[in-house]
């Protein structure tokens, strides 16, 4: 049982002067259970510093009594999940700083000061979960959530932003979701086969070796939704087919979820291409990050192209990844963010006059 009382001075006047206000949040977990407390609050308390450094808040707590300071949204959130990681706790789940940095993703802060400010909420009503055969996937924040709510909703749908995001393995949970759903007949899974800078030179083998490396991110993520055995099975009955982009010229794709992965390496011409081969019954969903094109010099991305030219069009829908969305270790949102701001300065520094 958790008690819980909100400090406040003052009445603000209205949602804007509320989101900005500051509150004092006291409460108890219960039970008192030392062990689970210190799975809670982390090795020198890394799981509270985590929190407070994420949320704005200050965190203070004598054995299982908390108090909470900052904004009344902040707040609200903290008091509300460290509830939720104490509940984990005392289910047996040992927390680590990987696992509070997926809540905390969900938590999406930024998102809570909008609705503190009175934004809406863009018609998303709820938590989403996707259902696969193995594990059911839970969109953390505001971003991810709207992704998968476009992919319900649309025949063709863009998701763009840094690596770690979930673009790609929310976009394969969903197909696998529609095929257990039977609201399609097969997945495929489609890369442009485009090295990463580097120069692989021959690979032997037939023709699925030498495109299985290319496509192993794909792989994983049905394996882990799936099971090795399924996958195998449905891969053999073509009811998952993964295939290099060119090999999509002159199909027609009926009843299927399609998924174009690393767009940013495909070429104007094959962009157009691929989208043109949608058919009836099926959803498509491309995926990939505009800063990190590995096509020849000169050439451009179709992937930046498709994005100017199909902005307006009616069905399609765009989810723009942030730095902010990125579930993999923190230090990799700081890097992404460390590079976009040198690589803005250095823009700035060839477009400046001499």
């Amino acid at each position: 049982m958790t008690k819980q009382a909100l400090d406040t001075d003052t009445q603000p006047a209205d949602a804007e002067t509320a989101s900005r206000a500051a509150s004092k949040i006291s409460f108890t977990l219960d039970p008192n259970d030392a062990r689970h407390l210190a799975n809670l609050c982390g090795q020198l308390d890394c799981h509270l510093r985590q929190i407070e450094e994420r949320l704005g808040v200050v965190i203070r707590n004598r054995s299982n009594h908390f108090t909470v300071e900052g904004l009344v949204p902040a707040a609200n959130t903290t008091a509300a999940l460290l509830n939720s990681l104490y509940d984990d706790v005392k289910r047996g789940v040992g927390l680590s700083p990987e696992s509070v940095h997926l809540h905390l993703q969900q938590a999406d802060i930024e998102t809570l000061l909008q609705a503190a400010a009175g934004h809406d909420d863009d018609g998303i009503n709820g938590p989403l979960i996707i259902r696969t055969k193995r594990a059911s996937i839970k969109p953390r924040g505001r971003n991810q959530l709207g992704y998968v709510d476009a992919i319900s909703r649309h025949d063709i749908n863009f998701g763009i932003g840094p690596a770690g995001t979930g673009k790609t393995y929310l976009a394969v949970a969903c197909a696998v979701q529609s095929l257990i759903e039977e609201e399609v007949k097969r997945i495929l899974l489609v890369r442009p086969a485009v090295e990463a800078g580097e120069r692989l030179g021959f690979l032997p083998g037939d023709l699925s070796q030498k495109v299985d490396p290319y496509l192993r991110p794909l792989y994983d993520a049905l394996y882990e939704m799936l099971g090795f055995e399924t996958v195998s099975k449905y891969i053999e009955r073509n009811i998952i087919e993964v295939a290099p982009l060119a090999f999509m010229r002159g199909r027609t794709l009926n009843n299927a979820f399609i998924i174009l992965d690393e767009a940013q390496n495909t070429t104007r011409e094959q962009m157009k291409m691929f989208l043109t081969r949608i058919g009836f019954g099926s959803t498509a969903v491309i995926t990939g990050d505009a800063t990190q094109v590995d096509l020849p010099r000169g050439q451009h991305s179709g992937l930046t192209h498709a994005t100017q030219v199909l902005d307006a069009v009616e069905g399609i829908s765009f989810t723009w990844f942030a730095n902010k969305d990125v579930v993999r270790h923190p230090l990799v949102q700081r890097i992404v963010s460390a590079y976009d701001t040198f690589e803005a300065g250095s823009d700035s520094d060839h477009r400046r006059p001499s």
